[in-house]
């Protein structure tokens, strides 16, 4: 179980170590440049971006009338899930992210995220809370329970 000092969330800012290294180091990751924990904020970003496109997909797919905002908020939560399942399980990385210089990473090495820990990611994301609570190296619960990583590319 983690302690207090493992779990953070967004309304609290970043996760605070115990002063032992950067945020990533107990996974062996650099501390800065490519391999390096993604930021928060480019994260968010992502996020938004991907959301954004997914609304649009939605819009296209179900022939909508009117504003972007009619689109019905179930066909934007499953598109999101299923771009966001396909993109990450084959090239490990979002639009958003792709944009943003950041891919998930498998922490065992494996060269590729696959389809069950996308799934599982995925899922997990789409239910938010897990995203937004994450442990003192920066994972959320969706990236603790799939075996990965957002890391920067650049």
């Amino acid at each position: 179980m983690a302690s207090r000092e493992d779990i953070g969330s967004w309304l609290e800012g970043a996760p605070q170590g115990s002063g032992d290294g950067h945020r990533g180091e107990r996974l062996g990751l650099p501390a800065h440049g490519p391999g390096a924990l993604a930021p928060t904020g480019a994260r968010v970003v992502a996020l938004l971006i991907d959301w954004v496109l997914a609304t649009l997909i939605a819009y296209v797919v179900l022939g909508a009338r009117g504003s972007l905002l009619d689109v019905d908020a179930a066909a934007q939560l499953v598109t999101f899930a299923l771009v966001t399942l396909v993109l990450v399980a084959t090239v490990g990385t979002t639009i958003g992210h792709r944009l943003l210089g950041m891919r998930v990473r498998v922490l065992d090495g494996r060269p590729s995220v696959g389809l069950r820990r996308a799934l599982v990611r995925t899922l997990l994301l789409c239910l938010v809370v897990p995203a937004v609570v994450w442990d003192r190296d920066g994972r959320g619960v969706h990236d603790r329970a799939a075996g990965t990583v957002l890391v920067r590319t650049r």
